[in-house]
C-alpha cells in the first residue's frame, strides 16, 4: 500500500508541471522544522512539501518529546495496534516507538530528510511553559539543538507559534529552539518563523506578539507569510494541498485530536510570523521563498 501512495506522490509530482530548474530561487533551501509533538509536522506539510519535492530543497526534523503522552487521545489507535493504548501505563510504554513510525511514515510523503529524537517525556497537558522547562532537560536539548543547526547550515527555522493557550510543549519547543538560535553568530542563523494555521480565509486566526516573558519568541509586526492549501492543479484544478495534509495526518493513527484540527470544509492556511530576532536582513530572502512557495502552477 505504501509503495502505491509513494508511487502516486511522484505522479503527482509529475503532474504539477514543474521542478527545481523552474524554481525561482537561486538556491535550494534548507529548512530545520522544531516540533514538539510526533504529529505536530502536520500543520507544516504543504509547505514542506512544496520545499523538497519543487524546490528541490531540504527539510530535517527535530522532535523534543517521545510523545508518550498521546495515550489520551488514542482510544481507536486501540484497535489498529492491537494495544490499550489509551491506558496510561499501556500507552507510555509502547507510544513513543508506534509514534517515531507514524512520524516517518508520514515524512516519507513529504520529503522529510532527517530525524532528531531528542526524547524528553511527554507528560500531561498544560498551558503553563515552565512546567515543560523546568521538567526537561532543557540545557541539553538546547545544546543539540545548537549542534544541530551548526552543522546543518539551515535557511530557515520553522517553529510553532507559542500563542497563549496552545500547548505549553509548543511553547518550550519555541523557546528553547530560539534561545539555542541566539547562541550562534549573527551571519550564521537560519531565520526563525513560528507557524500555526487558518481554517480557510474566513478564519482570522490567531493574534500573537510574543510569549510573555520569553522576548526571543516576539515577531515583527505585520510580517507574516502564507501557503494556502486551497491552491488548485491537476486537470480541471480538481486538486488541491489539502490532499498533502490529509495524507500525512493519516499516518498518525495512534491519535485523534490533530486530524479534527486538519478536517474543514474551507481548507488549511500555513501561516508563518517572521521574529523579531531576525532583524529586516531576512525579509527579503524569506519573502522571496515564500514567493516561490506560492509560485502557482500552469
Amino acid at each position: 500500500m505504501k509503495k502505491l501512495l509513494l508511487a502516486f506522490v511522484a505522479f503527482l509530482i509529475v503532474s504539477l508541471n514543474i521542478n527545481a530548474q523552474d524554481s525561482p530561487l537561486d538556491y535550494q533551501p534548507k529548512v530545520l522544522l522544531v516540533t514538539a509533538h510526533p504529529d505536530d509536522d502536520a500543520l507544516f506539510s504543504a509547505t514542506i512539501f512544496k520545499t523538497t519535492q519543487l524546490l528541490n530543497g531540504v527539510v530535517d526534523l527535530a522532535l523534543l518529546t517521545n510523545g508518550e503522552g498521546g495515550y489520551t487521545y488514542s482510544t481507536l489507535g486501540n484497535y489498529i495496534y492491537g494495544k490499550e493504548l489509551d491506558k496510561e501505563e499501556v500507552g507510555r510504554e509502547w507510544l513513543p516507538g508506534i509514534r517515531k513510525k507514524e512520524l516517518m511514515a508520514g515524512g516519507d510523503i513529504v520529503g522529510i530528510r532527517n530525524y532528531f529524537f531528542l526524547d524528553q517525556p511527554d507528560f500531561e497537558y498544560t498551558e503553563d511553559v515552565s512546567i515543560p522547562l523546568k521538567k526537561w532537560n532543557t540545557d541539553w536539548a538546547r545544546e543539540k539543538l545548537v549542534s544541530i543547526m551548526e552543522k546543518g547550515a539551515y535557511d530557515f527555522l520553522f517553529l510553532m507559534l507559542p500563542y497563549e493557550t496552545t500547548h505549553g510543549h509548543h511553547k518550550a519547543s519555541a523557546v528553547i529552539a530560539l534561545q539555542a538560535l541566539q547562541t550562534l553568530p549573527e551571519e550564521s542563523r537560519p531565520i526563525a518563523l513560528e507557524a500555526f494555521v487558518r481554517r480557510g480565509e474566513d478564519d482570522p486566526g490567531v493574534k500573537f506578539t510574543q510569549l510573555e516573558g520569553y522576548p526571543e519568541t516576539k515577531v515583527m509586526p505585520g510580517k507574516t507569510f502564507e501557503f494556502n492549501r486551497n491552491q488548485t492543479f491537476g486537470v480541471n484544478d480538481r486538486m488541491n494541498y489539502n490532499i498533502i495534509g490529509n495524507w500525512v495526518i493519516a499516518e498518525h493513527k495512534s491519535q485523534g485530536t490533530m486530524q479534527l484540527l486538519m478536517q474543514n470544509d474551507t481548507g488549511i492556511i500555513e501561516q508563518y510570523w517572521y521574529v523579531a530576532l531576525n532583524g529586516d536582513e531576512g525579509l527579503e530572502k524569506a519573502a522571496k521563498y515564500f514567493d516561490a512557495v506560492n509560485v502557482v502552477e500552469p
